[in-house]
């Protein structure tokens, strides 16, 4: 048989069909020739099943690779920030799981495509980490890169690639960090590993890159609309929500509609947004990490309240219904805990554990007598959005006079004044 190597394209002939693909490099598995076909997908072909194999076309060698990063002069250029997750693994053979690329080009050398839409002018990988090992020190790291894209003027956008199991907060935290924004900042991800016959990273990238060069100024999580391959929606960082631990089309948008919805020909704005403009772009990542997420759930014991205002400066307390906790008729009435701790300096601020809807504390009477601690209710304001806003808000000292006044404050969209589906 012909000798080939990773990045040749080449057409293998079995005895059920001939398949044409790029070889993708497979040292995890010398049994199985990995194949990258034009649709984008994978496929494994067992060696043993191979009838013939025929060159088609030889891969390029580094040195033109690397100079056709820039494929065309007249494509916009944008930068690339690899920080971790699925979309930047690879499958394991030998365990069954996935495990990180060694090089952020990697990732981009299996999706050509991308370079029929833009020009990658830098990757940076400032770290790689699973999502839910990121804290505010990595959403800063994040943020200081995707400062210094926004304020290059050759640059038309950013793509920050992350673990899905936490973009949403760290979307959520570049909304606040990053003010008077001028470019788009488009966070994507994957559900399944890039390697994967069945990933979902292709067409995001594709959809990402897409977004990354549009008129929206804003900071956007773009993936799978549905479980199928026909498009994906730009949704806003501060208003959206991981609903599924699985599928494809995992992220919704809470009480809004999403900002566009993406197709490989054409891109539908379905939702107000901030357009492209020439302001600089300021980089305010102050951030206090004493801060907490917690529920209310039946028969919680008041006590919490005083633990946690001897060790923390804010909570996000998610409240039942329309913003309702144990109150005076309950054998554990959390009210005077509340109002304690709020008196002692605790700042406490409500969500809704519905997700979707927003609090009303003014329609029954516990909800009056819970708002007359203190508690300070954030409308419609998700529960992740929430803690990254109170870090920021509590990491600006000289905003500790009005911290209400800054946490009720509409900064990039996280609070709808009218629900939309």
């Amino acid at each position: 048989m012909e000798e080939v190597k990773p990045g040749d394209k080449i057409k293998i002939s079995t005895v059920k069909e001939e398949i044409t693909g790029v070889l993708i490099d497979n040292q995890e598995n010398p049994e199985i020739y990995l194949i990258k076909l034009k649709s984008g997908y994978n496929i494994g072909i067992r060696k043993d099943d191979v009838l013939k194999i025929e060159l088609i076309e030889k891969r390029k060698d580094k040195k033109e690779e690397k100079t056709e990063r820039i494929v065309d002069k007249n494509l916009p250029k944008i930068d690339i920030i690899v920080t971790g997750g699925t979309i930047s693994s690879k499958i394991d053979y030998e365990t069954g799981g996935v495990k990180p690329l060694t090089k952020p080009e990697q990732l981009f050398e299996m999706y050509p495509e991308l370079m029929e839409i833009v020009n990658i002018k830098r990757i940076v990988m400032p770290f790689t980490k699973l999502s839910e090992n990121m804290d505010y020190l990595d959403w800063k790291a994040i943020a200081s890169e995707v400062e210094k894209s926004l304020n290059d003027k050759n640059c038309a956008g950013v793509i920050v690639t992350h673990g899905t199991d936490t973009i949403h907060y760290t979307s959520a935290a570049l909304s606040f960090f990053l003010r008077d924004l001028n470019k788009p900042v488009v966070l994507t991800y994957s559900q399944r590993s890039s390697d994967r016959a069945s990933s979902d990273a292709r067409l995001n990238l594709i959809c990402a890159a897409k977004m990354a060069i549009s008129d929206v100024a804003e900071v956007m999580l773009v993936g799978h609309g549905s479980s199928n391959d026909d498009f994906c929606y730009a949704l806003r960082g501060s208003k959206v929500r991981k609903m599924h631990s699985s599928k494809r089309d995992a992220f919704k948008p809470i009480n809004c509609k999403s900002i566009a919805k993406i197709f490989s020909d054409k891109i539908e704005m379905s939702g107000s947004y901030n357009r492209r403009n020439e302001k600089k772009v300021i980089l305010d990542d102050k951030f206090s990490d004493k801060i907490a997420l917690i529920k209310f759930y039946p028969g919680m014991d008041a006590e919490i309240f005083d633990y946690l205002s001897s060790r923390y400066n804010g909570i996000i307390l998610e409240l039942t219904g329309l913003g309702h906790v144990a109150s005076d008729e309950a054998r554990k009435n959390l009210l005077p805990s509340i109002k304690k701790a709020i008196d002692n300096g605790l700042v406490v601020c409500a969500t809704c554990q519905t997700i979707y809807g927003r609090l009303n504390p003014k329609v029954y009477s516990p909800g009056r007598r819970l708002e007359k601690t203190g508690v300070i209710f954030l409308e419609d304001m998700t529960s992740e959005t929430a803690l990254a806003k109170l870090g920021w808000v509590l990491g600006h000292k000289d905003w500790r006079a009005k911290i209400k006044e800054k946490m009720l404050e509409n900064f990039s969209g996280e609070i709808n004044l009218r629900l939309e589906e």
